[in-house]
């Protein structure tokens, strides 16, 4: 079972009692702007969610029907237990791949973009991770465990690593040693050198202190949150795609084909020697290190907020709908949500073009409307009309509000 859905109020409650800590702490680990790219990528993951799901599994499916060399029974808890724990070893590999290999990055990348740490960065996941992560849960079925031990407790390890994602936990004693814990991921978030590329594990820590890659949370040394080449936007489309698209040029550029076919699997960061030199990459220093961020007016950040509060309400009810909804259905709904969040991005980045998009969203929400009541994913009436009309003139009204201009982004 996926409890991931089931998880999603508990999720915006926990991120409340945060921001009731930062106030009570009198600390401030939340930005809007952040925290709005961090969830609409996690929203953009949910709704991609829906239209791969099935990519990998129908290889597991077929390894474990076939070849698989035992036959676990789903009634014994042991075999649950068991699945769990090597879960989770997987995970270490497929994570430690995501942070070693450039074509694994590419898709990993999202989730560290963030240069705040609190509970929405937990949320923030890839849309593309359906490409190649699955290769790496292939030997559960080769063992045995059937699939629906995979999907609980892959479910399972996901919901645990949720917590981890704060800064108001310290250190938590004897309990440091085997689990992963906010300390210990706090370090793999961070930039600074000796804290990159160390602690994958889900849920058991064990992995990396056998493995090599452990490292403590050091008092002297505070972790600086983000990726050394900032991603510098908060557009989830663009989160997602930019390391493929820099790992693309990069290929394209290479003299030798050599080079343009084993970029994608060469260790992270590595670029053809020829192209390094002809189209350098600029990365900070880390005493040098500012936040991007962009100045809004507080009625600008309110706006954002509530419009992609009913993105978060849209994706929440596809999800709950999808089981009886086919590809095509999806995809309407994925190109809505997907749309939409890009052009909160672009709002939230005060660009020139912001209110003209913003203008487009709305006037498309027309169409869109149409075609999800028309598949069944939205009821079918005139209330949801009446709704829209009311929801667009009152949006309508704000965007062409006059208000005091504020500087783009270079």
């Amino acid at each position: 079972m996926n409890y991931v859905l089931y998880a999603i109020p508990f999720f915006f409650l926990l991120i409340a009692l945060e921001l009731l800590a930062d106030r009570w702490r009198g600390v401030s680990t939340y930005r809007l702007a952040d925290s709005i790219n961090s969830l609409s990528a996690g929203v953009l993951s949910q709704a991609s969610g829906l239209l791969t799901k099935g990519f990998g599994l129908i290889v597991y499916l077929l390894i474990w029907e076939r070849i698989a060399l035992f036959q676990f029974s789903l009634e014994s808890p042991w075999v649950w237990v068991l699945a769990f724990v090597l879960y989770d070893f997987c995970y270490y590999w497929s994570h430690r791949f995501g942070h070693e290999r450039n074509v694994f990055w590419a898709s990993h990348v999202v989730h560290h973009q963030s240069e705040d740490y609190n509970l929405t960065t937990a949320l923030r996941q890839t849309s593309t991770g359906f490409l190649l992560s699955w290769i790496f849960y292939l030997p559960l079925a080769l063992i045995g465990i059937p699939p629906v031990v995979l999907i609980t407790v892959g479910s399972l390890n996901l919901l645990y690593q949720f917590w981890v994602h704060t800064r108001h936990i310290p250190k938590l004693g004897w309990f440091e040693w085997f689990f992963i814990t906010p300390s210990n991921h706090r370090v793999h978030h961070g930039q600074n050198p000796r804290y990159m590329d160390r602690n994958y594990g889900g849920v058991f820590i064990i992995w990396d202190r056998l493995l090599g890659t452990f490292q403590e949370e050091l008092d002297e040394e505070p972790v600086i949150y983000g990726v050394t080449t900032p991603l510098a936007s908060w557009n989830p489309l663009w989160a997602n795609l930019h390391f493929y698209a820099q790992l693309w040029r990069d290929a394209v550029h290479a003299g030798s084909w050599w080079d343009k076919l084993r970029i994608w699997f060469m260790p992270t960061g590595w670029r053809p020697a020829d192209v390094a030199a002809r189209y350098p990459l600029e990365k900070h220093e880390l005493r040098d290190f500012v936040k991007f961020d962009v100045p809004l007016g507080r009625g600008q950040k309110l706006y954002a907020a509530l419009q992609f509060a009913g993105y978060v309400l849209g994706i929440t009810w596809l999800l709950m709908v999808s089981a009886s909804h086919g590809f095509a259905d999806l995809l309407i709904g994925w190109c809505w949500a997907a749309f939409g969040l890009y052009v909160i991005g672009v709002w939230l980045e005060n660009r020139p073009l912001a209110r003209w998009l913003e203008l487009a969203r709305l006037l498309l929400n027309v169409p869109a409307l149409w075609l999800l009541q028309s598949v069944g994913i939205v009821a079918a009436g005139e209330t949801a009309w009446l709704l829209l009309l009311a929801y667009s003139l009152l949006s309508g009204m704000f965007v062409w509000l006059p208000r005091r201009s504020e500087p783009a982004p270079a």
